[in-house]
């Protein structure tokens, strides 16, 4: 509800959301799809673009292969992708993924790309909400580069594992890209393997 107002307001087009923590392991992937769904259940065609491409996670959380192909995000920004590199998800009608497809060896070379402009862009007019998951910014500068493609960005820190000082700086470089901070979401980890 704060993200409507803010971020997806009636603008033409609206931005993609890019989603951004400081570690591995902090829940972004997983709050990513979880948001994904969420605004999918409002009725609105929504993707949820895989961009980690380092260590891509969408198509384990929902079931989908990822085989040695061509066929996701790395083939069409190398310009070597195959057909139907968006997929339906049966379970949720509004929901769409575009899979990484193959770990690229230059991830950061491949999003720095001008096709990735046009990719967005062209995503941006075809969906209603495109939330973008990304590679986590202790990895480079990865996340900067999508956050300030997306037109907009959300960190998200874990507690008892994120530090202040990571969360700070990832907080600046977002702002610093150009970007629209959307501010900052805390998973609150149990330690039962149970997330709040």
């Amino acid at each position: 509800s704060q993200l409507l107002p803010t971020v997806f307001k009636n603008d033409d087009p609206k931005p993609a959301l890019a989603v951004c923590s400081p570690n591995t392991g902090d829940g972004k992937s997983y709050f990513a799809a979880n948001l994904a769904i969420a605004f999918s259940q409002l009725g609105g065609r929504t993707l949820l673009l895989d961009a980690d491409v380092r260590s891509p996670r969408q198509h384990e959380i929902f079931g989908l292969p990822n085989e040695h192909t061509n066929n996701g995000l790395s083939g069409v920004l190398a310009g070597r992708a195959q057909s139907n590199v968006i997929r339906p998800i049966d379970a949720l009608s509004s929901l769409y993924i575009m899979p990484v497809g193959v770990v690229p060896p230059n991830p950061l070379e491949l999003v720095q790309k001008p096709t990735f402009d046009i990719l967005l862009n062209e995503l941006v007019r075809k969906f209603d909400y495109v939330i973008v998951d990304t590679p986590a910014a202790e990895h480079g500068a990865d996340a900067r580069v999508i956050a300030a493609k997306c037109g907009a960005a959300i960190a998200l820190c874990r507690q008892g594992k994120t530090s202040a000082k990571a969360l700070q700086s990832l907080v600046k470089s977002l702002k610093s890209s150009g970007t629209q901070f959307a501010g900052t979401i805390m998973n609150s980890y149990t330690g039962s393997g149970r997330r709040k």
